[in-house]
């Protein structure tokens, strides 16, 4: 039997596709920006089949939308959207943290505090792709630890427009100070095996967020 199939560099696509993500989720590629194929390859340096393959998984990550006709664009969260990310985000979150003040072991505690450490640290900077990474990693213990593959599918699937949405709560003066105390008192539940606490307090932290957010983003489009 002979197969044939197109060999491509599987390592530079996702390159592309991870740097074209992050250009998107820290907002140099802005909300609506129009995105020409011929400029992103020449940006690249890669063909214009291997970027359509990467336009297409940033679509299915909801990052960008391709219009029939006009082409690719970047992704505008509405408001009404980002209610609807952040109710959802609030449930799920409050399930993982319950769940991980209930399957946890002490390294993933202490990888949890590493992370909050770094967060930490980004106060007083501008380095807010250091400050992305941080909550990411975070995040990605808790979830790791919930004992709930089903919440950790469903948080990681919605992760980048969650951190698209960051940028609006985050950006905010004195945030990141409250945000270390919120996640700190949820280390703090989890390590004392009260479910409930984390359960709430990781809602309550969700909730803060979106209040922040979705005020920006009113006042943004008013």
């Amino acid at each position: 039997m002979n197969i044939q199939f197109e060999r491509v560099d599987v390592s530079l696509k996702k390159q592309v596709i991870d740097h074209m993500r992050d250009a998107i989720i820290d907002g140099s590629f802005a909300p609506g920006q129009k995105l020409v194929e011929r400029e992103l390859c020449e940006l690249f340096d890669v063909s214009r089949s291997l970027m359509r393959e990467a336009l297409q998984k940033l679509e299915a990550e909801a990052l960008i939308t391709i219009v029939p006709h006009r082409g690719p664009a970047v992704a505008e969260i509405t408001l009404e959207e980002a209610r609807a990310i952040y109710a959802v985000r609030q449930a799920l979150e409050a399930l993982a943290g319950a769940g991980c003040a209930q399957h946890a072991t002490e390294s993933d505690i202490a990888a949890l505090e590493a992370s909050l450490e770094r967060i930490a640290a980004c106060q007083g900077n501008d380095d807010q792709k250091a400050l992305v990474k941080a909550k990411n990693d975070f995040y990605r213990v808790l979830l790791k630890a919930c004992g709930n593959p089903i919440v950790q599918e469903m948080l990681t699937g919605l992760n980048n427009r969650i951190t698209s949405l960051r940028r609006f709560s985050m950006g905010q003066p004195g945030r990141l100070a409250h945000t270390v105390k919120e996640l700190e008192a949820v280390i703090d539940a989890i390590r004392s095996r009260d479910a409930a606490r984390a359960s709430k307090l990781c809602a309550d932290h969700v909730s803060k967020a979106a209040t922040i957010a979705l005020r920006v983003m009113a006042d943004q489009q008013s």
